[in-house]
């Protein structure tokens, strides 16, 4: 009997439901915000955590540089971050996004449901943004 590999969306949402409940209920809507923004946009589990890249075509690029992934969704004790691999390269004119790593990260932090809701407009731009520098 063979077994089915699930998709990617599927193990998304498994990922999801084995969150806390207050948690799931935050990652669940930041993940739709975050889907509905762009048809390009697909979502996996990467570094074992909900994790979104731009699907559509790119000019060719280091692995290493990261230009493909877009956000990943970490749940801390607190909060949940999203966290913007390339995020440095972003004009937030939105305040959403926090930190100045070197390494060229930058962070949005989303206390629970009501928090995320209220700054699902501005993560939508900040996610525009970075779609707009794709380099295609």
């Amino acid at each position: 009997m063979s077994k089915e590999k699930k998709s990617d969306s599927d193990l998304v949402s498994d990922l999801i439901k084995g969150l806390s409940p207050d948690f799931a209920e935050t990652v669940a809507y930041l993940r739709q915000v975050i889907l509905s923004t762009d048809q390009q946009i697909s979502e996996q589990v990467k570094w074992n955590s909900p994790a979104f890249y731009y699907n559509g075509e790119m000019k060719s690029f280091d692995a290493k540089e990261y230009k493909r992934d877009l956000a990943v969704i970490n749940v801390r004790k607190e909060n949940v971050l999203i966290v913007f691999p390339t995020g440095a390269k972003i004009a937030d004119t939105t305040g959403i996004l926090e930190g100045n790593y070197t390494d060229g990260r930058r962070l949005a932090s989303f206390t629970d449901l009501e928090n995320a809701k209220k700054k699902s407009e501005d993560l939508q731009k900040v996610i525009r943004q970075w779609l707009s520098l794709v380099e295609k």
